[in-house]
């Protein structure tokens, strides 16, 4: 079997149900076949989520140690900005008293400077600053109702205008009380280093499911089989796609959602409004930086269908809503740009 027609397939939601076990593919159909002798998997807990790292290598030697590079990579970017740990150059921006320095390696100045650019060109969609939000409705604690005086003090305590960054060398100023967190461009971040490592090194074929989010790359543009999934089945595929190289991130509601008195809370947090957002939707996002992919399927899902779309056309993003019938079936609404792409078009 040549390798550029070898499909292996991932069910890409909010929460990835990952490849299927050990030695098997799960096709969206229900089928399931073996894959091709030289495909090295490993699954690991990294980032705060599951991820299944796969390459394509008859030596198996030097396909576990592509994987192991690869983990490394993963453990660097989560030692740079994970929020569960406290060692962490994120944790140490959100400890650091309001108006006091923080120093910062390059990379992280660089990377906040990005994602300002992105929240400026949302319109304040994508916001990462959000952390007195999360912690104002619980979204980690099992979900709350705070108090109106306690919700309009978080809200003013939002914002990633509020983040100041300094070069030579490298220094982090907060102006306000806000808190970063790594939720809507952490697993990006990390896949695109992995995706710059591997370029390096000259990887033949590689995949990386990160707790959802998708990147595949290498010399050979393998075709990965990627399936979507209803946006309220989260088990059930309903949109096959072929990925070869580049990352694809999905927002939307899904198991993480809370319910608190009565009312759905959404992980995903409208930070123009300061409200969690739950709708029967979601969005997927291709992009060859999984940073760009991450960013923006978090900003289309709080913008909305129609807001989204419009925004995406006219900025030319590969974007996809699925949006759940009163049927039961998917409806999907798709930008021209994620049609050519995906449709329409056979390469890479």
């Amino acid at each position: 079997m040549s390798p550029r027609r070898l499909q292996t397939a991932v069910l890409l939601g909010i929460l990835a149900v990952g490849l299927a076990g050990p030695g098997l593919t799960r096709y969206a159909g229900g089928e399931e076949r073996r894959p091709r002798t030289g495909t090295v998997r490993r699954e690991v807990d990294s980032m705060g989520t599951r991820a299944t790292l796969t390459t394509l290598d008859g030596d198996r030697a030097r396909g576990l140690a592509t994987l192991e590079r690869m983990l490394r990579v993963l453990e660097a970017v989560e030692g740079q900005l994970s929020t569960w740990r406290l060692d962490s150059h994120l944790s140490a921006i959100n400890r650091q008293p309001v108006g006091a320095e923080a120093p910062a390696p390059e990379p992280v100045c660089d990377l906040l400077e990005e994602l300002l650019s992105w929240h400026q060109a949302t319109g304040g969609a994508f916001d990462p600053a959000v952390g007195t939000l999360v912690a104002a409705w619980g979204l980690r604690q099992g979900g709350r109702q705070p108090a109106p005086a306690e919700l309009e003090e978080a809200r003013r305590n939002v914002g990633l205008s509020h983040v100041l960054v300094r070069r030579g060398p490298c220094r982090i100023t907060r102006i306000r009380g806000v808190v970063l967190d790594a939720g809507a461009f952490g697993k990006g971040a990390a896949l695109d280093r992995v995706a710059e490592g591997e370029l390096v090194h000259g990887t033949r074929a590689w995949m990386v499911d990160l707790g959802g989010q998708v990147a595949a790359g290498g010399t050979d543009l393998e075709a990965w089989r990627v399936s979507l999934a209803h946006p309220a089945r989260r088990r059930e595929a309903v949109l096959d796609l072929s990925l070869r190289v580049g990352s694809l991130a999905t927002s939307g509601g899904s198991e993480r959602d809370l319910v608190s008195e009565g009312r759905t809370l959404g992980h995903i947090l409208d930070p123009r409004i300061g409200q969690p957002v739950s709708r029967g939707e979601t969005v997927t996002v291709w992009h060859e930086r999984a940073l760009v992919a991450d960013v923006l399927s978090t900003a289309l899902y709080v913008m909305g269908v129609e807001a989204g779309l419009a925004w995406a056309e006219e900025q030319g993003i590969t974007a996809c809503f699925l949006l759940s019938d009163p049927t039961g079936g998917v409806r999907t609404r798709a930008t021209r740009a994620f049609r050519r792409r995906f449709f329409e078009a056979s390469g890479p």
